[in-house]
């Protein structure tokens, strides 16, 4: 049975991960660097490993083939894909083989381009587009998953 992870700070769609993994009684396993609060489910569970990287390390190393991954974090996405992991950012994108290199470039650049002081800032906002859009790919991995 495939898990749901959700590397979880600050991540603004746990909530809608909980109602959709809920839908298709898949267990979510909540990683973060801190304690968050979750619904008490039994599909649902916390896990918090303290430290700068911990829960993405936790997540790349627990993780498996067929799981579905929920991040923002690109590095992390890409060691996922890597393993055979689905992988979802928060805004609705699905990172895959073909396409996760490109963006751990990108990231890259637009690092390096904010240090020098190039560009500013980092994402824009979350939007409800965004938020249907996250919804509508996570439902479509989850009947993938299903499936097997």
């Amino acid at each position: 049975m495939p898990t749901l992870f959700i590397d979880a700070d600050a991540c603004p769609v746990k909530s809608e991960c909980y109602r959709v993994a809920k839908r298709y009684a898949i267990p979510v396993i909540v990683v973060a660097n801190c304690t968050l609060f979750i619904p008490t489910d039994a599909l649902i569970s916390l896990m918090v490993t303290p430290g700068f990287g911990a829960a993405d390390d936790w997540i790349a190393e627990n993780a498996k083939a067929g799981d579905i991954c929920i991040t923002a974090d690109i590095p992390l996405a890409a060691r996922c894909v890597a393993n055979g992991v689905r992988v979802i950012n928060t805004k609705g994108h699905a990172y895959t083989e073909a396409n996760v290199g490109e963006a751990l470039a990108m990231r890259n650049l637009h690092e390096e381009l904010r240090q020098s002081g190039t560009a500013p800032g980092g994402p824009s906002p979350m939007t409800p587009k965004d938020r249907s859009r996250f919804l509508a790919t996570l439902d479509q991995t989850m009947v993938a998953v299903s499936k097997g």
